[in-house]
């Protein structure tokens, strides 16, 4: 698991490798630690957490911005908080 501030505002997650409930957990607590407004990007690669992933942000008020596939097997979740 990887959290870095890639510019002002914004927050890149990697947690490609780790399997339900770690991404969801791992989400969730990097957003609690960032400031109303800024933007969260997620990479995961298990179907299942990407799903996981998206109900817990829409269920506390987070907004999903953006879902893409950068490349194959990768799931891209741009969030704000």
């Amino acid at each position: 698991m990887k959290f870095n501030k890639k510019d002002d505002g914004t927050y890149e997650l990697d947690v490609r490798g780790y399997v339900c409930p770690h991404p969801q957990l791992y989400t969730l607590k990097s957003l609690e630690k960032m400031q109303d407004g800024m933007i969260l990007e997620v990479l995961i690669d298990n179907p299942s957490s990407v799903e996981s992933v998206t109900q817990a942000c829409n269920g506390r008020g987070y907004a999903i911005l953006e879902q893409n596939s950068p490349k194959a097997g990768v799931t891209a979740i741009k969030i704000q908080k």
